[in-house]
């Protein structure tokens, strides 16, 4: 795709002063023409194929349907219900992912990165695949490097590469240096020239990949397809002994065998947990999309489930981007008259021209003295804003004649220590102002220290608007034992007053990050962990903090929006970005608050909380299911009777005790902060659970047997009806603790079971028939016996694991909503 001679010979004009004018339209049009544009094809998820394979082609539904086909053959076809029930299974993962990826798209379209490009002489917002080689592409901070390229115009222009070499330090850029994709702008301005686009520049692959929808690599998911393997290596001998067994007993009824056989081996299979997990994935999705809130990788949502500690930066996440400048304060010795006051706005007016992309600081400098007068101070060089040197500065020449150097920053980082103006700044910042130092140096711009001999003029008091949801949003982190830290570049007093107006724990004792015990020191990790507020934290900090915090076993959020807080988003276990936050902070987030309220906060952590949560409550279900299935075909091949079910009385028991059941407590409330140890938690819960059930289904199974004036019909419907009172105990646990939908869905399924019992025609079509009532009051009684055993073993398990927060009965220590 590139063409280095082509890419020199059509390089539009220079404008004054070595400006690149840009491509003009026609060269773009002969650029697209040739194939020469940015095309990669980043996708926010998988396409529609993908999704049907993923959901059709799995290893259980290639069992299950083997299965449905062996009964469509040997009938009759009530038996084969299994198979119907699968295909509308899978028919609801389709849908429901195929609805997240129109929310992905939809929502990626929206918040993707917009480089500006010049042509025909002028700047314009394109796309990013409309990026063509050649085209002179504009950088301002913040923005992300989209392509590969070489530097045209530099003015202060800092990249940071870290993201593709790792090294932390900002690379200053010259005119003829190389820039690539991934990288970001860290400070200045300028241009480069694309020479590397689509799949060719450095970073193609690894953007695409990184904005790729993916199913799931995560502790759940890893737990359960590890339960899955294990369910693989005994699904596959228990189906050869059991096929043995019931031909051997059934005799020359090959056919009867046949059923038995498929109905002791499709309760084995768990495919509805797979299926109830994708589902739950792909309506969070949709859920958290309808907040304007994007999910760029799937495991995010489970990430948000574990949080339990969220890194907020004060600027544009508890205070909004705009701020108001409130008064500018002389610190001339005699009293200022109002001929000084005009000189300071001058200037002011004069480094706020000098900045070609202002942050919110300068901006409301320039909103309050206006443009400068014309030719009164021309700007001879800037050096624009730095969050590393926390400062900007401009050389200007004054009416006099002379000219004079003039730094707006922290007053902390331009005075030494002990000067009286520093006083003064924390007096204002305690009050949770913003405080900015304007001062004057005969230093050039270009010496080693600009700020040296610096002579204070004036302090400018700036004053930041708080979100009106701010605080509502930290009251519900500290309801939900979430720890709420604020880490900010502002100095630490101030962090503190906005901090301790909105009402966070401990922001009465801000730490001022300059002080801080030597990174990677228990003091370090111990004053990370105990304090909530920060203050003049550096890039590097920022990143060191959440490693601290992550070092001492918290699971931690980050937030941010510029791009000082790229490295912390980065290495957070989840990165939030704000959606107009920099194109570097969305690009290493996980989720992206489009509308950056900091109040949908409290709605994604509780949106993970719920999908996890559910997910490890219906996993007992399924699970006790596979257990109790799994040792009764064992008990059967030992005793070489026939199997007690037919594949109907297996989807009326999975249908009623499992599946419907597991579908509408997976979509419910769960507020239960997600724990490590999901595999071992509910195999602890599970297995007891399957053994219980299957012992009891088979001792109801054996003594109906003994009596010879039944047939096998009677004996089976014994061991239904006790079998489905044991699971629905289970159920009857696992949705504690009770609310009126959840006893009103229980009360529905066994509702439903009286009217397969009760019902004539039901009764016929599931060979469903209670005679007498020796066996049926057995089988109450071994399932009351066997209720009464569930109730100590999960009582015990319950014990044995971390009490619910809420003092509540929750099912394994998980309250629910």
């Amino acid at each position: 795709m590139t063409h280095p001679a082509e890419g020199t010979a059509e390089t539009g004009d220079h404008g004054p002063g070595g400006r690149h004018g840009g491509l003009t339209a026609a060269e773009v049009d002969r650029r697209v023409a040739r194939g020469e544009v940015n095309d990669v094809p980043v996708r926010s998820s998988r396409s529609t194929r993908e999704i049907v394979r993923a959901n059709v082609f799995t290893r259980f539904n290639g069992i299950i349907g083997v299965m449905f086909a062996i009964i469509l053959v040997v009938g009759p076809i009530q038996d084969g219900l299994f198979g119907l029930v699968i295909v509308a299974n899978t028919l609801i993962g389709i849908v429901q992912e195929l609805r997240a990826k129109r929310t992905l798209d939809g929502l990626a379209l929206i918040g993707e990165a917009r480089p500006q490009v010049r042509r025909d002489g002028a700047g314009q917002t394109v796309a990013t695949s409309g990026i063509v080689l050649g085209d002179t592409v504009l950088l301002a901070i913040g923005d992300k490097v989209v392509v590969d390229g070489s530097v045209t115009e530099a003015d202060g222009l800092e990249i940071d590469e870290s993201l593709l070499t790792g090294e932390p330090d900002p690379v200053l850029k010259r005119p003829g240096d190389q820039v690539m994709s991934g990288s970001f702008v860290v400070a200045g301005s300028g241009a480069f020239t694309a020479t590397r686009v689509g799949r060719e520049a450095y970073a193609a692959q690894l953007a695409e990949e990184a904005s790729r929808f993916t199913l799931v690599r995560s502790e759940l998911r890893t737990g359960i397809d590890q339960i899955l393997r294990f369910i693989t290596f005994l699904l596959v001998p228990t189906a050869v002994g059991l096929v043995i067994s019931q031909l051997a007993v059934e005799g020359r009824d090959w056919q009867e065998a046949v059923r038995r056989m498929v109905a002791g081996i499709v309760p084995m299979v768990p495919e509805g947990l797979v299926l109830l997990t994708s589902v739950a994935f792909a309506i969070g999705v949709v859920r958290l999309g309808r907040r304007r809130c994007l999910v760029q990788e799937l495991p995010a949502i489970e990430g948000l489930a574990r949080v339990d500690t969220v890194c907020l930066d004060k600027t544009g996440t508890l205070t909004e981007g705009g701020m108001d400048l409130v008064e500018l304060r002389p610190l001339s010795d005699g009293r200022a008259t109002d001929d000084d006051r005009q000189v300071l706005r001058e200037v002011l007016a004069a480094l706020g021209a000098a900045d070609a992309r202002p942050n919110a600081s300068m901006q409301a400098v320039i909103d309050a003295c206006g443009p400068p007068p014309d030719g009164r101070r021309p700007v001879l060089a800037a050096m624009p804003f730095s969050s590393a040197r926390k400062w900007s500065a401009a050389r200007l020449a004054d009416p006099a004649g002379g000219e004079a150097s003039w730094l707006l920053g922290a007053p902390d980082v331009l005075l030494p220590s002990g000067h009286a103006a520093l006083g003064e700044a924390d007096t204002l910042g305690a009050r949770g102002l913003r405080v900015l130092l304007l001062g004057r140096s005969a230093v050039p711009l270009d010496a080693p220290d600009p700020a040296a001999g610096l002579e204070p003029a004036a302090l400018v008091v700036l004053q930041q608007r708080l979100r009106p949801d701010a605080s509502e949003t930290l009251r519900y982190f500290e309801d939900q034992r979430v720890r709420a830290k604020v880490i900010s570049g502002d100095a630490a007093v101030s962090v503190g007053a906005v901090a301790t107006h909105l009402g966070l724990p401990g922001a009465e004792q801000p730490v001022d990050a300059r002080t801080l015990p030597a990174h990677g020191s228990p003091e370090f990790a111990d004053l990370a962990d105990r304090t909530s507020v920060f203050g003049r934290v550096t890039p590097q900090q920022k990143r060191e903090l959440v490693a601290a915090l992550q070092s001492r076993g918290h699971t931690v959020a980050m937030t941010g929006d510029g791009v000082n807080d790229v490295l912390a988003l980065k290495d957070a276990d989840i990165g939030v970005a704000m959606g107009t936050g920099s194109d570097a902070t969305r690009a290493v987030a996980q989720i992206v608050l489009l509308d950056d309220s900091f109040a949908t906060l409290p709605s994604v952590v509780a949106e993970g909380r719920r999908v996890i949560g559910n997910i490890e409550r219906v996993a007992n279900l399924f699970l006790v299911k596979t257990v109790y299935s799994v040792l009764l075909a064992l008990l059967v091949i030992c005793t070489h009777v026939p199997y007690p079910f037919l594949p109907r009385h297996s989807t009326v028991l999975s249908t009623l005790t499992i599946g419907v059941p597991a579908f509408f407590l997976a979509l419910a409330p769960n507020n239960e902060r997600a724990r490590t140890g999901f595999v071992r938690r509910v195999l602890r819960l599970a297995v007891p659970g399957g053994v219980i059930a299957g012992t009891a289904c088979f001792t109801a199974y054996m003594l109906a047997r003994l009596d010879t004036s039944t047939g096998l019909e009677a004996d089976t419907s014994v061991a239904t009806l006790t079998l489905f009172l044991v699971a629905m105990w289970v159920l009857a646990i696992v949705a504690r603790p009770y609310t009126w939908w959840r006893l009103l869905l229980i009360a529905a399924m066994g509702g439903a079971f009286a009217l397969v019992l009760l019902v004539p025609w039901l009764s016929d079509f599931f060979e469903l028939h209670l005679v007498g009532l020796r066996g049926p009051l057995t089988g109450v009684l071994i399932a009351a016996v066997a209720g009464v055993l569930l109730e100590v073993t999960w009582r015990i398990v319950v014990l044995r694991t971390e009490p619910p927060e809420d003092g509540g009965e929750g099912f394994a220590g998980a309250p629910a909503g």
